[in-house]
């Protein structure tokens, strides 16, 4: 795993852009964030409450909101999230494709930050969640799709000629086909523990099950015991020592059954649904006032789920620090980034109020988390010490040319230069058109195989032309084409 270039509880202040895109690739472990949800409306704390001052605006421009680099590293590097974010535009407008583009640049770079077994949790709702699942396709891989989890996030909630709308969705992806899991467990319900109706002297609580292999494919073992005649699923020794461990239940209509105790079952694993967490309600403990707070226990699971002991946890968007207290209970590492004010304070308060929070008689089981001074508080992004690569996919590298020297332009720019300079003409069939909305800017090489940003490696094709373009162009191609437009000396 790629060298870390930030500490362990580390809060960053600020556009969390420009700190993703200061974090060395592959060294984080999980993420597990809560970004806006795109709903047009604004968010306040309560004036009384530890998150007092807090708010953000969560509506969105393409006028306002999106900028041409945004747009030109989508279309450039994840051409297919471009298609995403485009196509949204089309059906849900301009706010909807907005959002995407300014939460895709910031996808790209929790995709390249993440570690080849990492994953990533995103908490969102229904305004949404389409278009965003989408995206993230696009970005981590529908083959790295692992579930959308549905949180109850409240047990009812009425809305004007409609089902309630009391859940939302939290989308889990990995960044390959090899990550961390550990499988967890919730306890039984009272239905479940019924049928464990037996006790033992001690009181231990058992249920039994059928020991016979009758009806099972690949057979079984055939033998007598006990006087009884059976084709068994243990082997003989096998039943012996259940016999001995008293792990036999000797039926009045003459069989054998096994026992099953209920206090050494782990309980019920954890499904999809998740509706045993509450929200955070005005009498919660934890509760801070902040805008879209959301419980520890539900990060908790993810953080519990998805890394182990030790491994860095990241949340771009850390709010009241839920992620971060979530981490430090479990032993995990953290690193928060968030654009509000008093973000440290919030931290800071909510860190020392867990260890105030904890009884003396339970110090072993809840040890003080931390005292002040220990949290660091940047302001300046971390100076990457990796290849500093950008955030796109991942393909083989064929070409590695350096940037040209000169003004940068966005695509928009190089359009129009290609334009002026060539006709509205596609340089893959040579065809002719009469407007220049047939033509789409396109990379001789892909930036994301060594070939350059730069107008040098620029070309117009029709939409045909383009679908049929292998992206294969080798260096002394690149440079034929150059010396021909006369954008480089020969040589």
């Amino acid at each position: 795993m790629p060298e870390p270039n930030v500490e362990n509880r580390t809060l960053f202040h600020g556009d969390n852009l420009d700190f993703l895109r200061g974090i060395n690739g592959g060294t984080v472990n999980l993420i597990a964030t809560d970004p806006p949800f795109n709903k047009s409306k604004d968010f306040h704390a309560t004036p009384d409450s530890l998150a007092k001052g807090a708010s953000f605006v969560d509506r969105w421009s393409w006028d306002r909101d999106v900028h041409s680099e945004w747009v030109d590293a989508i279309q450039d590097d994840w051409p297919a999230a471009w298609t995403a974010i485009d196509s949204a535009r089309k059906v849900a407008g301009d706010d909807m494709g907005a959002f995407l583009c300014w939460l895709g640049v910031r996808l790209m770079e929790m995709h390249r930050v993440l570690a080849d077994d990492g994953s990533i949790y995103l908490h969102i709702d229904h305004t949404a969640h389409a278009y965003v699942k989408t995206l993230m396709d696009a970005i981590f891989g529908l083959k790295n799709f692992r579930n959308a989890i549905v949180w109850r996030s409240t047990s009812a909630h009425s809305d004007s000629r409609r089902f309630g709308a009391n859940t939302e969705t939290i989308l889990f992806y990995t960044k390959g086909d090899q990550w961390v899991w550990n499988p967890l467990h919730e306890p039984y319900d009272q239905k479940y523990k019924a049928r464990f109706r037996f006790k033992d002297p001690d009181g231990r609580r058992w249920s039994d099950y059928d020991l016979t292999a009758k009806g099972l494919s690949g057979g079984g073992y055939r033998y007598q015991y006990k006087g009884i005649t059976e084709l068994w699923r243990v082997p003989l020794e096998t039943m012996k020592r259940l016999d001995a461990e008293g792990r036999l239940h000797f039926t009045s209509r003459g069989g054998i059954r096994r026992k099953r105790y209920l206090d050494e079952m782990q309980g019920r694993p954890i499904q999809q649904l998740w509706a045993d967490i509450d929200s955070i309600n005005s009498q919660a403990k934890e509760r801070t006032g902040y805008p879209t707070q959301k419980p520890i226990a539900l990060y908790g699971r993810m953080i519990e789920a998805s890394s182990n002991e030790g491994d860095l946890v990241l949340d771009p968007f850390c709010g009241c620090a839920t992620t971060p207290i979530a981490a430090e209970r479990l032993g995990r590492q953290w690193v928060g980034i968030d654009i509000w004010d008093s973000a440290y304070k919030m931290v800071l308060d909510r860190l020392q109020s867990e260890q105030l929070a904890v009884p003396t008689a339970q110090a072993e089981e809840f040890p003080a988390l931390l005292t002040f001074g220990e949290v660091r508080y940047e302001t300046t992004p971390p100076v990457r010490t990796d290849d500093a690569k950008t955030a796109a996919p991942t393909l083989v590298l064929k070409v590695q040319v350096p940037e040209p020297s000169g003004p940068k332009m966005t695509n928009a720019d190089m359009k129009a230069f290609l334009i002026q300079k060539e006709g509205i003409v596609c340089r893959g069939c040579l065809r002719k058109f009469d407007d220049e909305r047939y033509l789409q800017l396109d990379h001789n090489a892909p930036r994301s195989q060594g070939g350059l940003h730069h107008i040098s490696n620029r070309l117009l094709l029709c939409g045909p032309c383009n679908l049929a373009k292998s992206n294969t162009l080798t260096l002394e191609g690149l440079r034929r084409l150059n010396r021909q437009n006369g954008w480089m000396a020969k040589g």
